[in-house]
């Protein structure tokens, strides 16, 4: 999580779209970086307004802008079962390894899904809380441009983003992994939400938020 005090804007750090590259661009000009723990650099909506929230209007007053970005459900899932082959996890209780992508996503969609596939979903993440706070400006993970020239106007300074941290460990990477036809309607059809989310974001971090659940 990022924070802007002067400008009044906070970058929310949804996990695998671009996180500690965002971190390395802009953490010298922000007024405060959370990069540690895990729990609180990718502080979701309820958590920020639980936690941060209530402090930074405190101190630096109300009208806070909040800016997240989403990645397409299939990549961002994706990008999650290259991260967890690495030879680092080998033998842990989360690694992917020797499992097809077909597979963790099966796993994936389960109700109560194993270690290496209890990733969340983005759209919980992005849920607004029943207070109303909520996302501001939500950006594509592939509309970079887009997302540097809403920030390079909002904190008036060029904004240079280089990757890094890459599920492969920087290895080039052959392409995207493929679910089958089948897995993909079924994931389309048990994580509705977050592909609605995603395919509603407009121009300049206009969206449709998801929906506040009933009790």
């Amino acid at each position: 999580m990022l924070v802007f005090t002067k400008e009044k804007l906070v970058f929310l750090s949804v996990p695998k779209t671009g996180t500690t590259a965002w971190q390395a661009a802009l953490g010298a000009r922000a007024s405060m970086v959370v990069s540690d723990p895990p729990e609180l650099k990718h502080a979701p909506v309820f958590r920020y307004n639980r936690f941060f929230r209530p402090m930074l209007e405190k101190f630096v007053g109300e009208g806070l802008d909040v800016i997240a970005v989403m990645r397409e459900p299939i990549s961002w899932l994706g990008s999650w079962y290259r991260y967890r082959q690495r030879p680092f996890l080998d033998g842990h209780a989360n690694s992917t390894a020797g499992l097809s992508f077909d597979d963790f996503a099966t796993a994936y969609m389960k109700g109560k899904a194993p270690s290496f596939a209890n990733v969340g979903a983005q759209s919980k993440f992005l849920e607004p809380t029943r207070n109303g706070t909520a996302v501001t400006h939500l950006f594509r993970y592939e509309d970079q441009p887009g997302l540097i020239a809403f920030l390079a106007d909002r904190l008036q300074c060029e904004v240079t983003l280089e990757r890094r941290n890459t599920s492969t460990g920087g290895a080039p990477v052959a392409g995207p992994p493929q679910l089958s036809p089948q897995l993909e309607r079924r994931l389309r059809r048990k994580f509705a939400p977050d592909f609605a989310l995603w395919e509603g974001i407009g121009a300049n971090g206009t969206y449709t938020p998801v929906p506040v659940p009933s009790i």
